[in-house]
């Protein structure tokens, strides 16, 4: 069962649920916690109600297949210059106006191209292509969580690291329970006011907040993007406040990615983020003592690199999604023998 993606994906019953009065469940995958009745689904369109029985409808299905630079997650300081197999479904549990992937996360399972990849098909062509790590990307991967948990358990017994990009709106407990398997955790901290939470995305700041702080508990690997929206999130005291909690909650050493937005889906009511608005923000988030901000979506720009936060030397040099080793003893800056944050392997 399950052994390749020319067969059929059985009915997959979901984890992360409680069976509730007259055939009705709750959901406690992501902090909507959706109560559902039969017959229905979440906010996240892809988990149903069937008989009072949660389903997860996209176990197994699979709209995007790539093999990607880890660069372009963005994740900079998890194993850098390595290949990553990614993977996008369809749905999502936040209804962003300004999503760039809008075309799969806010399809339906009736009007999406899916086709059918098993857990082991996965992580074997993973292996195949010189992956050195799976990541569950393009679409939010919390809404695929039996299949990425099945799939991450069989990736790390086969020495590959795991990934997941993501709105962070996961559960204490769901995150618990992919904890041993999920090794980065690719964040998207989109604003500091719930305001902008509530308006923009439909949902709210603070879970994304507790589930950053859990993961890091947890061990994984932390890394950061907040898209610059002009006009609703680059006021710079408010990103002043969003540095100042990663720097107290998530470490200094955190790489915080500040993107720049361009007009799409149902926001082109605007133009793309000034650069240098973000190179203000960069400028900012050093003097406030953040030790790797980035910005993103600016080709062949300088705050791409890594620069050694002791001594200034450039340590990786980054061009579009290509970076090269330059000053880097392992994780240690050839010139002043500064310890870097940096993860080099699976583990």
């Amino acid at each position: 069962m399950r052994q390749g993606d020319n067969q059929a994906i059985p009915v997959y019953e979901a984890l992360q649920y409680t069976k509730t009065e007259n055939l009705g469940v709750k959901c406690s995958l992501c902090n909507h916690r959706c109560a559902i009745a039969e017959g229905k689904h979440g906010i996240c369109g892809v988990r149903h109600n069937i008989g009072g029985t949660l389903y997860a409808m996209t176990y197994g299905k699979v709209s995007s297949e790539a093999v990607d630079p880890i660069e372009k997650k963005p994740l900079f300081h998890y194993m850098p210059g390595t290949l990553s197999y990614s993977l996008g479904g369809v749905g999502c549990n936040f209804r962003c106006a300004h999503c760039q992937n809008w075309h799969i996360s806010q399809a339906t399972l009736e009007s999406a191209f899916l086709r059918n990849l098993s857990p082991e098909e996965g992580v074997n062509r993973a292996l195949s292509s010189g992956s050195a790590s799976i990541s569950w990307t393009y679409n939010e991967p919390t809404i695929w969580h039996e299949y990425a948990l099945e799939m991450g358990n069989l990736a790390r017994k086969k020495g590959l690291g795991t990934v997941y990009v993501t709105n962070g709106y996961i559960t204490e407990e769901a995150l618990l329970e992919i904890s041993s398997m999920l090794r980065a955790y690719r964040v998207d901290l989109k604003a500091y006011t719930d305001d902008f939470y509530r308006k923009t995305c439909k949902a709210r700041l603070q879970p994304v907040l507790d589930s950053a702080v859990k993961a890091k508990e947890l061990g994984m690997h932390i890394e950061t993007v907040t898209l610059v929206i002009p006009g609703l999130n680059d006021n710079i005291e408010e990103m002043e406040g969003l540095i100042r909690w990663v720097i107290d909650h998530l470490g200094p050493e955190t790489p915080m990615h500040f993107s720049r937005f361009h007009p799409d889906y149902k926001m082109t009511d605007r133009g793309a983020t000034p650069v240098a608005t973000l190179e203000k923000i960069y400028s900012r988030a050093k003097e406030l003592g953040l030790k790797f901000p980035y910005l993103g979506n600016v080709y062949n720009h300088r705050y791409e690199n890594t620069f050694c936060p002791s001594c200034g030397t450039v340590l990786i040099e980054r061009q579009g999604f290509s970076s090269r080793m330059r000053m880097l003893d392992g994780s240690q800056c050839r010139q002043c023998g500064e310890k870097i944050e940096l993860v080099t392997d699976a583990g």
